[in-house]
Parts: structure tokens; sequence; C-alpha cells
């Protein structure tokens, strides 16, 4: 297994690159628990769908991912080489989460932001890998997008790491 095949089997196990060279791993402390974020002032109304019109209206990987909190395999979403400005949204409701100005390369093999818009995402803590890791959803339509961790760049020093089946590249205007 390469360095880069590595590090996105850590990040998917939610082990980060600082963790995955440290040499003596600090025990995980458990992030704090919050419910799923309501929209605020500003954002449209909360998108609501039963099951069949979520899988009406998504595709069945973007559906196991949004609705089912999958997560897809790495390398394999086309936006990891988007490099032009605009707005990542999300697949689900079309809110906007990201800004191509907060978009790095982490080298996990999923598209990775340093910085979420305001007010777009929700956080709670998953335990579907035994130890806690910060899962983060849409605040409109609750669409699971990916998980966060404490190993990104500055300004913030987290790295959102996003499936890319969950959102969709709007381009900036010309």
């Amino acid at each position: 297994m390469n360095r880069r095949q590595t590090m996105s089997f850590l990040s998917f196990l939610g082990l980060g690159a600082k963790r995955a060279q440290a040499s003596t791993a600090a025990p995980v402390a458990a992030p704090p628990q919050q419910a799923p974020a309501r929209p605020t002032a500003g954002l449209a109304a909360p998108v609501r769908l039963s099951d069949a019109e979520w899988q009406q209206r998504l595709s069945p990987a973007a559906y196991r991912v949004l609705r089912k909190e999958g997560t897809e395999a790495p390398g394999s979403s086309a936006l990891n080489a988007e490099k032009r400005k605009g707005l990542f949204h999300c697949a689900g409701c079309d809110l906007a989460l990201f800004s191509s100005d907060a978009k790095y390369e982490s080298g996990t093999g999923w598209p990775s932001f340093h910085t979420p818009l305001p007010g777009a995402l929700g956080t709670r803590t998953d335990f579907k890998l035994i130890f806690p890791r910060t899962e983060y959803h849409c605040v409109r339509c609750e669409g699971h997008q990916g998980h966060v961790f404490d190993d990104g760049p500055r300004p913030s020093g987290k790295r959102y790491c996003n499936n890319g089946v969950a959102l969709k590249f709007v381009p900036a205007a010309a």
C-alpha cells in the first residue's frame, strides 16, 4: 500500500494525517454531541421528502450517501480535481455549503474543505466505527455530507472530508 492509499484508508477510518504520523497516539476525546442544525435566517425552508421521493430525486450513489450515510470510494469523485472558482452545493437540496476558496488537496481521495459557508452545516457524533467521529449534514435537507477532522490547514485547522457524490459544483459567473 503506497502513502496515498494509506492516507485514504486512515482518513476513511477517521484517522487524520497528523495522527497517522505521530509515534504515540493520544486518546481520542469524544466531540460534543450536537443535534442537527436547523436553517437560520436567510436560508430557504427545510426540505423534507419521503424516502421514495428521495430515491426518485437522487442517483443511487447519492441516495446511499445523502440519505443512508454511506461513503463513496476514495478517488472516485471528479470534484477532487475541480479547481474553478464557484460554490459547492448540496446534491440533495442545492444549498451552497462551501466556497471553492475553502477547497484544498488533502491527499485523502475525497474533496476537502477547511471552512464551510456560515450556517450551512449541522453536526452530530457518529460511532459507526466504534470510536467517535464528527459527522456533518446539510442544514436544509439533513443530507449526510461527510466527517470533519482536526488536521486541516489554516485558518480553521479543520478538514471537512466530503463525499463528492453529495455535492454539485456551481461555477462562478464569468
